[in-house]
């Protein structure tokens, strides 16, 4: 039997994918079993907090999300309804792991401006609306305007948007907006107070922002492009790597700085940096 052009490049897109989770999932298991050590011991050693509570959701909401990919990408499926509601339930998961991420530095670049009402109240609108849209957005896609196709190609597994989902790259649009913002906050507010607060945790914190912003936002261009110029299961490809790449930095970055400050054995050296919230415990 012969296939068209279009079947064997959408399940040419479909396997990509399927290796691309395979991938993610091998590389996220590999990073929790490196810092295992750490994680636990600050886990059983800290306070709870909004933070620590913050980076449990962040590290293991990727666990749900890489699991349910894995599923909708490498099982048997010819049932588009259900391709739409795994669709609905990954990107749930999803946007629960981008604002876990940023909600990390987002507090962190309010502390390094120490609380500024006017950045918190600018964040409390900002942040709240980008949510919204991006919901909104998504899940108009996901559960409404967009066409589900399976490949025509037998032993070919899991689904593809096949139409109507051109406009996801709104929220990813917004995303780079919001990290380009907060990454010139930092660089400002580093400028400004770098021969006040010297500290090797202030430095470590300046620094941490400045990395996960810078990637974040190149992740978000590049899913902004990969939305409007890619098809089949290409538009997607990035979505998951995005978020679990990010995830994985802002726990680390967490874990890290709750480890220097625990071996400075006191929190003196964060006088300039008022982190009721963000604080390691």
């Amino acid at each position: 039997m012969e296939y068209s052009s279009d079947d064997i490049a959408a399940a040419k897109s479909l396997q990509s994918v399927g290796y691309m989770f395979v991938s993610m999932a091998t590389f996220w298991i590999y990073d929790y079993a490196c810092s295992l050590h750490e994680e636990w011991s600050f886990l059983l050693q800290s306070n709870w907090s909004k933070a620590k509570a913050l980076y449990i959701v962040t590290r293991y909401i990727p666990f749900l999300l890489l699991t349910e990919v894995l599923y909708m990408g490498l099982s048997p499926n010819e049932n588009t309804d259900k391709c739409r509601l795994l669709s609905n339930i990954s990107s749930g998961l999803v946007l629960i792991s981008a604002i876990s991420s940023e909600c990390f530095f987002i507090l962190r670049t309010c502390a390094l401006w120490n609380n500024n009402r006017i950045l918190v109240v600018a964040m409390l609108i900002t942040v709240p609306t980008i949510i919204g849209v991006s919901v909104a957005v998504t899940f108009a896609t996901t559960a409404g305007s967009a066409t589900y196709a399976t490949s025509a190609i037998p032993g070919i597994t899991g689904c593809y948007w096949s139409s109507g989902s051109i406009q996801l790259f709104v929220p990813y649009l917004l995303l780079s907006a919001l990290e380009m913002g907060l990454m010139i906050l930092t660089i400002v507010r580093a400028i400004q107070s770098w021969k006040i607060n010297p500290s090797h945790l202030y430095v470590v914190l300046v620094k941490h922002n400045i990395f996960y912003y810078i990637c974040g936002f190149l992740f978000s261009i590049a899913n902004v492009f990969v939305s409007l110029l890619l098809d089949y299961s290409y538009n997607d490809i990035l979505q998951v790597v995005q978020f679990i790449i990010l995830a994985i930095l802002a726990t680390r970055m967490h874990l890290h700085l709750w480890h220097a400050n625990r071996d400075a054995h006191s929190l003196d050296a964060l006088v300039h940096i008022p982190m009721s919230d963000m604080a390691p415990a």
